[in-house]
């Protein structure tokens, strides 16, 4: 019987000694241009080119996302999400799930074929898969856990970080880059005491080297700074896509979450004024999105890796608001992932009081809001 370390090892097209054999990935069937590869030869030797992606539309999978997360990913996601024209998958990953215990250098393969599963569920069904560490070690945005140690100004952290890193490339290199690609660490936060703008460039750059090492033509995602907000522009030359989010303006999103600080807000509108005083609308959404589309106008490969809102924002609200950052995401040649696929933001089982559900396979579908992603 063929495992699934076995199915990755057969649909690689590169040699890794021990860790990996040699076999060759299907032709991506995204409907898009395929990504291009990620280096050329100079006489300053070898340096990275601008990715050039296609405009993946998708979701994120949460069944790695916290420290309590099985790994569960179900075969009937990747189908449904491939019937309906999707090609992307975001899988925000707890790396804590694969160690043993405290030792960050232990780790526990069972969780890792849970990954190797998703790849093959992507392979199989046409999807891009796009691994990040929602939880790094020494990072995350997350709260459930204190890390022991801080990725931006720690070197053990650091080390740890590359060591994780270059595993999943060591893992799966030869995996084309229309198929697998390595989005580093979640959300950075905005610089202050605890990172420092130098220290996020530093901990980028050290591990994209770390990474490229290893597997030069990994596809590599770069997540914004003040939480995917500001483009990190002093990362262009590293060729490397640049991630978004779609969540502003937070009164909107976040709407009642308990994670934020929501209390005493009103309840939203769109467009209108919020419970920050300032009057939100599409030419403001737009002007928010500014530094972002002008990347991606200079040819930097640019995507939108999370957005959404909360199941307590009125549904007509959602709807309306998400309809103007997509489609001002779109006219820039901008893909989207929606945060997230089953759950509260999503468009299965989102648990939502004024929506006319559609029994979707035993689960409640938001059909409104599918059929509103299938548009951009």
């Amino acid at each position: 019987m063929t495992n699934r370390r076995t199915f990755l090892y057969q649909t690689a097209t590169a040699t890794m000694g021990a860790v990996l054999s040699a076999c060759t990935p299907k032709p991506a069937q995204s409907s898009s241009t395929p990504a291009t590869p990620l280096q050329t030869d100079t006489d300053q030797g070898t340096i990275p080119l601008q990715p050039d992606i296609p405009r993946w539309r998708g979701f994120n999978l949460l069944d790695m996302f916290t420290t309590k997360s099985k790994g569960n990913f179900q075969e009937d996601d990747f189908r449904w999400m491939s019937d309906w024209g999707f090609d992307f998958v975001r899988l925000p990953m707890c790396y804590t799930l694969w160690i043993n215990g405290d030792n960050v250098y232990n780790i526990y393969e069972p969780m890792l074929e849970n990954v190797d599963r998703a790849i093959e569920y992507g392979e199989k069904y046409g999807i891009h898969i796009d691994l990040n560490f929602h939880r790094g070690p020494g990072y995350s945005v997350n709260s459930e856990r204190q890390e022991p140690f801080n990725l931006w100004k720690d070197q053990d952290a650091l080390d740890a970080f590359r060591f994780h890193w270059q595993l999943f490339a060591k893992r799966y290199k030869g995996i084309s880059s229309d198929r697998l690609s390595f989005n580093l660490i979640n959300e950075p936060t905005n610089p202050n005491k605890a990172m420092s703008r130098q220290d996020h460039t530093r901990v980028i750059r050290n591990t994209v080297e770390a990474i490229r090492e290893i597997d030069f033509d990994r596809m590599i995602v770069v997540d914004g700074l003040s939480w995917g907000r500001e483009p990190a522009d002093e990362l262009i030359d590293l060729g490397v896509v640049h991630s978004t989010r779609a969540y502003e303006p937070m009164n909107v999103s976040h709407y009642k979450a308990s994670w934020v600080d929501s209390e005493g807000w009103p309840e939203p509108v769109w467009p209108g004024r919020l419970a920050d005083g300032k009057k939100w609308d599409r030419s403001k959404l737009e002007s928010f999105y500014r530094p972002w589309i002008e990347l991606a106008q200079k040819d930097i490969a640019v995507h939108c890796g999370e957005g959404g809102a909360f199941n307590e924002t009125p549904h007509e609200v959602f709807l309306a608001w998400y309809r103007d950052v997509l489609s001002i995401l779109t006219e820039a040649g901008i893909g989207y992932a929606l945060w997230n696929f089953r759950g509260s933001f999503g468009i299965l089982d989102s648990g939502r009081g004024d929506v006319d559900y559609e029994d979707w396979h035993g689960h409640k579908l938001d059909r409104r809001l599918l059929n509103l992603l299938q548009e951009f």
